[in-house]
């Protein structure tokens, strides 16, 4: 891509396209298109084929799609096959037709098999049954990349797939029923951190009360709530799962790596190489907000894929490496979700 290279980021108010959006700005590309979904409904083809015709991008980077966790997944099966068929069929469908040079498709690692080998290589796709909890999803991101591949085989398009790992950072998503786990437990940890310290505050308040009126500290110490015992935070599933993150800027980095060092047509792999237990995960996050409290786990809820980790030595062979560590981004993604939750109070 030349720096005053037309380049229409697809979904750019999303967690991935805005940090995609954000890489190219740093970079000093000084021609990106965008839409809001307002603007430009990627659910109706005439409109999406207007679009490119008037705006003539020269290169797509394809991050618009509707994604969420489990619950979402399990809850939206219809909307999750439907909406990302759709916005990824117009989009690819209409980038041919502009004569785009190069198109970029996010995919997504759950595409490959729930019990595939470890760590997970490209060749792996379709090997055997998908996980049944993101079915829908994985089906809709397997079609995605078998037309950008077809499109490549009949029309001599450029259009490359790749898959990233689980995700976090500025911009995620932190509803409980639709987020992702990562996000979900940054919420829920800071949530039980907040009620933990109002029970100090007013167990504190009740204690000074009662000196005042000459009554027994020791007493009212025993029967007050034990604070560091009275709020706790549930995860869904038994802890054991192990995952794999990759902190959002570094897949923009890689993206946009990807857009100018890679045309082949098979997929490829966009991950930190490492993974890490659900409860390991829940540890680190219980750390990192100063949450006190006891961890405890439903296993009447669904573990998901027993583990998802990629292997990433088809992109590191071509020169590029994750360089943020899971702490940090963690630390990161914290301090902006306080930020926005002050931001909503004031």
């Amino acid at each position: 891509m030349e720096k005053n290279s037309r380049i229409y980021v697809a979904g750019h108010k999303g967690l991935v396209g805005s940090a995609i959006y954000r890489r190219l700005q740093s970079e000093g590309y000084s021609r990106l298109i965008t839409r809001t979904h307002q603007e430009l409904d990627l659910l109706r083809q005439a409109d999406v084929e207007r679009f490119f015709e008037t705006e003539r991008p020269e290169y797509v980077f394809l991050a618009a799609a509707k994604a969420g966790g489990i619950l979402a997944n399990s809850s939206y099966p219809a909307e999750f096959i439907y909406n990302n068929i759709m916005v990824q069929t117009n989009v690819i469908h209409a980038a041919y037709m502009a004569q785009v040079k190069k198109l970029l498709f996010l995919g997504s690692s759950c595409i490959y098999p729930r019990e595939c080998p470890q760590p997970m290589k490209e060749e792996y796709l379709l090997s055997g049954k998908l996980e049944p909890t993101n079915e829908p999803y994985a089906i809709a991101k397997i079609a995605g990349i078998k037309m950008c591949q077809s499109y490549n085989r009949q029309f001599g398009t450029c259009f490359v797939s790749v898959m990233p790992t689980n995700l976090y950072g500025p911009g995620d998503n932190f509803d409980l029923e639709t987020s992702h786990v990562l996000p979900a437990l940054i919420r829920k940890f800071h949530e039980a951190k907040i009620r933990e310290a109002n029970l100090q505050e007013v167990g504190g308040k009740r204690l000074e009360a009662n000196e005042e009126r000459g009554g027994s500290a020791s007493n009212l110490k025993r029967s007050a709530p034990q604070t560091s015992n009275a709020s706790s935070v549930t995860i869904w599933g038994t802890g054991t799962p192990r995952r794999e993150f990759l902190y959002v800027d570094d897949l923009a980095d890689a993206c946009v790596f990807v857009m100018n060092h890679y045309e082949e047509d098979e997929i490829i792999n966009i991950g930190a190489g490492k993974d890490i237990s659900i409860k390991e995960l829940a540890e680190l996050i219980k750390d990192i907000t100063g949450f006190e409290g006891a961890i405890r786990y439903d296993p009447s809820k669904p573990d998901g894929t027993p583990r998802k980790l990629l292997d990433v030595s088809r992109l590191e062979s071509l020169g590029w490496r994750s360089r943020i560590s899971l702490r940090e981004g963690i630390e990161k993604t914290y301090q902006w979700y306080v930020n926005e939750r002050l931001k909503a109070q004031g």
